[in-house]
């Protein structure tokens, strides 16, 4: 009997290599480049979340990552730049449903690499894993609805914008939209 493909990934989380860009497990190394990236508020406020104060605050979202993956809850890519093994940003399939049928998106990318497309390259990669790897039907995403880059990136992926959420995020005081994205595996092999 051939092995689970989602039992596989949370046992040995494979790298994905694209274009530019190497897509590896998080390590315990990556500390000091995520928390460059994870202290950096105009990068955490568009996701809803006050930057990290310290390395050890890093490292320890690092310990929580495994057990995530311990757990079953999510898989995290590093992503570097094809050469370099210094991270520059976060890729993840989080939130699955308990028949690991739907998970969602979520990523992050070092500020001076913004506008350049390694995030779309990178989301790119990790959606084609959930469908074909993993066997998702369903990969969704749920940025804050003022992250009109985030919105964009999703766009292009082939993602649909299925709702709007009226102020479930509370951030700095105030409440925020988040917007409900979509991607079916049929829409994807479609549009491939």
């Amino acid at each position: 009997m051939a092995a689970d493909p989602i039992d596989a990934a949370f046992a040995l989380l494979p790298s994905i290599t694209t274009e530019r860009l190497h897509l590896r497990p998080i390590q315990a190394g990556d500390a000091e480049a995520l928390f460059v990236i994870k202290s950096d508020l105009e990068v955490t406020r568009r996701y809803g979340q006050e930057p990290h104060g310290s390395l050890d605050e890093t490292r320890a979202w690092i310990g929580r990552l495994e057990t995530s993956a311990a757990r079953r809850d999510a898989l995290f890519w590093c992503l570097t730049l094809g050469g370099c093994d210094r991270a520059i940003g976060s890729c993840t399939l989080w939130n699955f449903d308990p028949s690991f049928h739907c998970a969602e998106l979520g990523y992050e990318l070092h500020r001076a690499y913004w506008g350049g497309g390694l995030m779309t390259e990178a989301a790119s990669a990790v959606v084609a894993y959930g469908f074909t790897e993993l066997a998702l039907h369903r990969i969704e995403a749920c940025p804050l609805a003022d992250n009109s880059a985030s919105r964009r990136l999703l766009l292009k992926l082939g993602f649909t914008c299925e709702g709007n959420l009226r102020q479930r995020a509370f951030f700095r005081g105030h409440f925020d939209d988040q917007l409900y994205f979509g991607l079916l595996k049929d829409e994807w092999t479609k549009a491939a």
